[in-house]
């Protein structure tokens, strides 16, 4: 099973994401690949795996990605070989993508595992605060950049099985828990 988060830059997702995998044991991350350049608390293979524009346009012309898109001037993708491993050794993958990404991944993967898609909600002035006291140093054109997405992006929520505010850390933990718990004895049920 996949499980998607999705929101502007700045909504939690990799938060949110770190909590349920110390929470739940059979949930895992899937990284994807960025060619932008690592923020001070990330760690190679990690959050992501870094590798160059150059190395990036490579693996797009030997078809290695489910999905890439060009996000705020950098690329991000998701590996078929490391999605596919996770799969099939019974894991539920958490992954956070932006939305476009996340319309190419139900495509493509709708007829071979379950996904289940979550888009987490957060007012503007809350994004503001939130990417001017993240670690990474942003410019006050990075943040109106990140900021200038936030229409484009809930006008995608209609795509989302779940969309939850995210206004409290600890309450949407508890909801996205409960969300793939439920899906997973779904899924069983069905099989």
């Amino acid at each position: 099973m996949l499980v998607i988060l999705s929101g502007v830059s700045g909504a939690g997702k990799d938060t949110i994401k770190k909590e349920l995998i110390k929470r739940m044991q059979d949930v895992e991350s899937l990284p994807s690949y960025t060619s932008r350049k690592p923020r001070e608390d990330e760690e190679e293979g990690v959050q992501y795996h870094f590798i160059s524009k150059e190395k990036f346009e490579e693996k797009i012309k030997n078809n290695e990605f489910y999905e890439y898109d060009l996000h705020h001037n950098n690329y991000y993708g998701t590996s078929k070989k490391l999605m596919n491993e996770k799969i099939h050794n019974g894991k539920i993958i958490v992954k956070d993508i932006e939305v476009n990404g996340t319309e190419n991944l139900l495509e493509i993967l709708k007829n071979e595992t379950k996904v289940v898609t979550i888009f987490l909600k957060v007012e503007k002035e809350e994004l503001r605060k939130r990417l001017e006291k993240r670690g990474d140093h942003l410019s006050p054109e990075d943040i109106e950049l990140r900021l200038g997405r936030l229409k484009y992006e809930e006008s995608k929520i209609c795509n989302y099985d779940y969309v939850i505010k995210n206004d409290d850390f600890e309450k949407t933990v508890y909801i996205i828990e409960t969300i793939i718990k439920s899906e997973k004895k779904l899924l069983e049920k069905n099989r």
